[in-house]
């Protein structure tokens, strides 16, 4: 058993509450974090317990190789199997990466997902990250301080999609989804004329299956995202290809210091 410890002088009891009853109500579901019906408070701190895992999954990745691509398939099958699940209740995560996704074994036989303290109900109004991650959607990236979008799930999908780039190549495809980001936009304009632009050079270690399933997830209109469950049509097919220059095209690619895996 793990405890969950959460300061109170930044944690409203509210809050606190919010996140201990949506991990508890979720826990049923094999590939959402046990929570056990303990909670209490210190001088502190308020606690609440779960599951003991091994580690997360960012603790598997390796900078420029990633992960295992059948490790990232059992991890793919059972992260879409958990948001489909909260979806289904009407609920988006929000905070979808892979510091959020503890593993049992080193071969992710066992995956699950954690941490609703950023979770909310679709459609509920939301204010801007603290922090624009690799991971977050490109309409959350656009968003001022005054700012608010209503949520949908397609937000948890882009940052499937990401998520399942990044465990694979050990590499983020852009630092952030803005139009100052020179991947990013050398991604949107591949996705809006892929007759015109070429593939760009980091995803070509994907297979021609790959990037469309990978680009039907990371589509920068919301309204054009499919569901995670997409990911289970193309479990037979391989991801990655090998190429002869693919370490030098990556490291030329991420010279930028900005580029730095963390």
């Amino acid at each position: 058993m793990a405890l969950k410890f959460m300061q109170k002088n930044i944690t409203d009891l509210h809050v606190f509450l919010i996140e201990y009853c949506l991990s508890l109500s979720l826990s049923t579901h094999p590939c959402i974090i046990n929570t056990f019906g303990i909670a209490f408070q210190t001088e502190r701190h308020y606690v609440f317990a779960q599951e003991l895992a091994n580690d997360n999954l960012f603790s598997l990745m390796k900078p420029q190789a990633g992960v295992s691509e059948s490790s990232v398939k059992r991890c793919a099958i059972q992260l879409s199997s958990a948001l489909d699940y909260m979806h289904k209740k009407g609920l988006v995560h929000r905070d979808i990466k892979p510091e959020n996704i503890l593993i049992f074994d080193k071969e992710c036989r066992q995956i699950k997902l954690t941490d609703f303290g950023l979770s909310c109900r679709n459609g509920a109004p939301v204010e801007s990250m603290a922090e624009n991650l690799p991971y977050t959607a490109p309409e959350m990236c656009r968003l001022g301080a005054a700012d608010k979008l209503i949520a949908h799930t397609s937000l948890d999908t882009w940052s499937f999609g990401v998520l399942l780039f990044c465990t694979l190549t050990g590499y983020f495809p852009w630092t952030s989804a803005v139009i100052t980001d020179t991947h990013y936009v050398e991604y949107t304009k591949w996705q809006r004329s892929k007759r015109i632009f070429q593939v760009p050079n980091h995803w070509k270690t994907f297979s021609e299956e790959a990037i469309e399933m990978l680009t039907k997830l990371i589509v920068p209109d919301p309204a054009k995202r499919c569901p995670s469950t997409e990911v289970l049509k193309y479990l037979k097919v391989p991801w990655k290809v090998i190429l002869d220059n693919h370490k030098a095209t990556n490291s030329n690619v991420f010279k930028n210091k900005n580029f730095v895996w963390r």
